[in-house]
């Protein structure tokens, strides 16, 4: 009842222009929106998980479900108002809409039946191709793009959403996307990104949904500011937008923590905080760069009270974590991603991590004034870690894994570039092939970070990383064998994910060892022979032992791959990577 009191207020607070009301209201215990959706992977079955059940997101204090499985509910149905010929009787076309408007009538009747609100994601432009093809001179720009600068397209768009919410009238909103359109579930329909003449384009079509969904059908709208061109992550460009909008209760920003995609070194968003919009965070919980839930990795006492690396690299922004911005006029939800994110592996079977991640946001979002430590401290008590060298050796594991993975993909030691991130991504170990892979977005990353490290005399530190990396995650192997929980399963699973964690970063640490010395001799002709035998020996070692893991252990997660990850599906597996790099070294012996 609070919590419905609380939205009143929002709501007639925005009505009446009080931003004070607002802040003040901000500032109290529990926000008002705490969503959950599971980020599935496109084009491959939905994944299994307890977060895609109504009840259980219930029982955890969600209050809105965000349904993400690219079978889009604007995908769902006929415009027949618009023509008979887009979706024609007896087509499996129609057939195919049919029977996906049937699973997103159930997916909001299960979400209601449990007292959750539901939003389906949304990717705009995302239209029938037979209606594209009757209306492409009408609708598509000079390249063929389908654009929203055409009237025809708005026009178009305006039947969309009466036909949507006419067909779904229960559906309480739509979560929209733009700059990324997947079209792996949807076989009838195509789309690109609306966003063609800039701000201009956002502009436009937040005012269109402003119009069509928040006014004239009182439903919510979450626009997400991810994107490309600035929406997401320049303070500037974001207010540049959302200051020629009209505020309006139904219409939410959706906005990343980072600066940028989910990963560690990436500033706190600077587009947070501000403009004069109601905005709700996303949270990634199973971290999509970094081993998707395979091995521990506990982030929200950094989501939440700011990560290590925002000291140690000084990284600048008023607000730096979750707490600050809980004073914020602006913030009123937490969206966590439970499950998924990015493409293919590693693919998990025990959702423990996903869990605990997913726990302490979520129940940190009913009541802000409880610390981080205090909401993890509940965590154990709810999952049978009760006895006190347990409960010790379990928060310093948890707190040691966000050490040992930024030490063990990024760095702590020097400044690490956001574009070289993506040099281990999904399942994947690039190498330093100096030659960009056709469509790849990995393989030349981690060359560029060896080639600048190498000019400033920082190579050696960024390696001197990796090996503490495996030096935090033998601590974690040890402080795993000391928890005792009431749930064996899940006991057994930290010890396993805790070895499989060391075993990974003991090949990432070894691998780049050698590809440090090789690096090095390609410019000076030196190397040390004993040196580089030895990394060789330890990485063909921690990979013996990394397969045999899985062998020995059916909850184990699938294993990464020393190959590149390229942009073609369904394996997204380049040639090179990690294991081509390591092999070009292991000749010298």
């Amino acid at each position: 009842m609070n919590q419905i009191i609380r939205s009143l207020v929002i709501i007639l607070a925005f009505q009446l222009g009080l931003m004070n009301t607002i802040k003040v209201i901000a500032q109290s215990n529990k926000l008002p929106f705490i969503l959950d959706g599971v980020h599935n992977n496109p084009g491959e079955p939905l994944t299994k998980t307890d977060f895609s059940n109504p009840l259980y997101l219930k029982e955890k204090g969600y209050t809105g479900q965000v349904i993400n499985e690219f079978t889009f509910a604007h995908a769902a149905i006929t415009f027949d108002k618009l023509s008979p010929d887009i979706f024609p009787e007896g087509s499996k076309g129609r057939e195919w809409v049919m029977k996906a408007a049937e699973k997103v009538r159930l997916n909001i009747k299960k979400a209601h039946a449990a007292g959750l609100k539901v939003y389906y994601f949304t990717d705009i432009i995302v239209l029938p191709k037979t209606l594209v093809a009757l209306y492409h001179d009408e609708i598509c720009d000079k390249n063929g793009k389908i654009s929203l600068e055409r009237p025809k397209t708005i026009e178009i768009h305006r039947i969309m959403f009466e036909e949507l919410f006419n067909t779904f009238p229960d559906l309480d909103g739509l979560v929209i996307r733009t700059g990324e359109t997947y079209l792996n579930n949807v076989p009838y329909h195509t789309g690109n990104n609306p966003i063609t003449d800039g701000e201009e384009s956002h502009i436009k079509l937040i005012n269109l949904l402003r119009e069509e969904v928040c006014e004239k059908r009182n439903k919510q709208i979450f626009y997400r500011t991810w994107s490309f061109g600035g929406m997401h992550d320049s303070a500037k460009y974001y207010l540049d937008v959302t200051n020629k909008i009209e505020p309006h209760k139904n219409l939410v920003f959706s906005i990343k923590h980072t600066k940028g995609d989910y990963h560690r070194t990436f500033p706190f968003n600077p587009c947070l905080g501000i403009g004069n919009h109601l905005q709700i965070v996303e949270v990634q919980c199973q971290r999509e760069y970094e081993g998707k839930g395979a091995h521990p990795n506990y982030v929200m006492d950094g989501v939440i009270n700011g990560f290590e690396e925002y000291k140690i690299q000084k990284l600048a922004g008023k607000y730096q974590c979750l707490n600050d911005l809980k004073s914020s006029k602006n913030f009123v939800g937490i969206w966590s991603w439970s499950r998924g994110g990015g493409w293919v592996g590693p693919y998990i079977s025990n959702e423990f991590w996903c869990k605990l991640n997913a726990y302490v946001v979520s129940k940190w979002a009913q009541n802000t004034n409880l610390t981080e430590e205090a909401v993890f401290n509940s965590f154990m008590d709810e999952n049978g870690i009760l006895n006190a060298e347990s409960r010790k050796a379990f928060r310093r594991l948890c707190l040691l894994s966000a050490k040992a993975v930024l030490r063990g993909h990024e760095s702590a030691q020097v400044p690490f570039n956001s574009n070289w991130t993506l040099w281990m991504r999904d399942e994947f170990l690039g190498g330093i092939d100096s030659t960009k892979t056709e469509k790849g977005v990995s393989e030349e990353y981690l060359h560029k970070a060896f080639n600048a490290y190498y000019k400033k005399g920082q190579l050696d530190k960024f390696i001197e990383d990796k090996n503490e990396s495996v030096a935090i995650w033998k601590e974690i192997v040890e402080l795993s064998g000391k928890i005792e929980m009431t749930d064996k399963a899940n006991q057994n699973y930290i010890v396993v994910s805790s070895k499989y964690g060391l075993l990974l970063h003991q090949i990432i640490a070894s691998g780049l060892n050698v590809l440090s010395i090789g690096f090095k001799w390609e410019r000076t002709g030196v190397y040390d022979k004993e040196k580089l035998s030895q990394f060789i020996s330890n990485y063909d070692k921690a990979w013996e032992e990394y397969l045999q893991l899985k062998k020995d252990n059916s909850s184990c997660a699938t294993l990464y791959k020393p190959y590149s990850f390229v942009f073609v599906g369904p394996t997204y597996m380049g040639n090179k990577g990690m294991k081509a790099s390591v092999d070009k070294y292991r000749k010298l012996l």
